[in-house]
């Protein structure tokens, strides 16, 4: 059946007082979007919609052990249950949505990705971003999606090869990264190839550009003021930084020699059957990855 996304906004915070420039990026999203049902919730707000919507998940809700674990989470079920838009409080958009709603199932795309099991085992060097999305209500992907949630908070073997290859230093934000934040959302993905296929993924013009990821594709963008992470001396927050700095550039690399050989593999094929059609490296790549499925 088609999926339509309804013109709703939801989002979440520890208080409805939100900070000045937070209350500021709320005001522009609703304005922008003027004819949409606005939905906030605080904390008491979630608890209670748990409570009332989803009271089977009500313990589990509680035993993650990270508070993000716990919004990620809620802002799944929330637009599983009532469908619309879903913006974390520090997005910033400059465009209405409404030319998203016919696709049913919204998603943007985050940068490339640092998770050794999405690049070996699934040939995704790409993350999907969970600090904006849209989808219609039960649509099957959020669904999917909530079951992972659930099943990486029950079955820990199950996140593990997700982890490998992350500092154990650094394990406590990938184990939220990897169970109810872009890894997870990832990984649904890259495993449910039929449903991978009903959700659009607002790709940049140049997925090489740093600047163009956390993007809201050309909608909005994520200024990530990070307040999720784990609190942690500066040495250790250096640390990681550099980590994550000296790692990016490696799997940059790897991804541009990854896209080179098959749109040079593509470009052949095309080459023996006549065609001479010029193929961008991202039309490829997405060639590629299909005829693999």
């Amino acid at each position: 059946m088609p999926y339509q996304i309804p013109k709703r906004i939801i989002q979440t915070g520890k208080h409805h007082q939100q900070p000045l420039l937070n209350r500021a990026m709320m005001t522009s999203i609703r304005l922008l979007n003027p004819d949409y049902e606005y939905l906030f919730f605080d904390d008491v707000g979630v608890e209670e919609f748990i409570e009332r919507e989803f009271p089977e998940y009500r313990e589990l809700f509680h035993s993650f052990p990270f508070r993000i674990q716990r919004f990620d989470f809620f802002r799944y079920l929330a637009v599983y249950r009532y469908g619309g838009f879903y913006f974390d409080v520090d997005v910033m958009l400059a465009s209405g949505v409404s030319d998203l709603l016919d696709y049913g199932c919204v998603f943007p795309f985050e940068g490339l990705t640092l998770n050794l099991y999405l690049r070996r085992q699934h040939n995704m060097d790409w993350e999907l971003g969970n600090f904006a999305f849209g989808a219609a209500p039960e649509h099957p992907f959020i669904g999917a999606l909530i079951k992972n949630c659930v099943r990486g908070q029950r079955e820990p073997d199950w996140v593990a090869p997700m982890m490998r290859g992350f500092p154990p230093i650094f394990r406590s934000e990938y184990v939220v990264l990897n169970t109810t934040g872009p890894g997870a959302v990832s990984r649904t993905f890259a495993e449910n190839a039929a449903l991978a296929k009903s959700v659009k993924v607002l790709f940049p013009k140049d997925i090489f550009d740093l600047n163009d990821w956390n993007c809201f594709g050309d909608y909005g963008v994520h200024l990530m003021d990070g307040s999720w992470r784990t609190q942690s001396g500066y040495a250790r927050r250096r640390l990681a930084q550099r980590w994550e700095n000296w790692k990016l550039a490696r799997v940059i690399e790897e991804s541009r020699r990854l896209r080179n050989s098959n749109n040079k593999a593509l470009l052949q094929h095309n080459a023996s059957h006549g065609s001479t059609a010029a193929v961008k490296v991202e039309e490829a790549v997405a060639i590629h990855r299909a005829e693999k499925r």
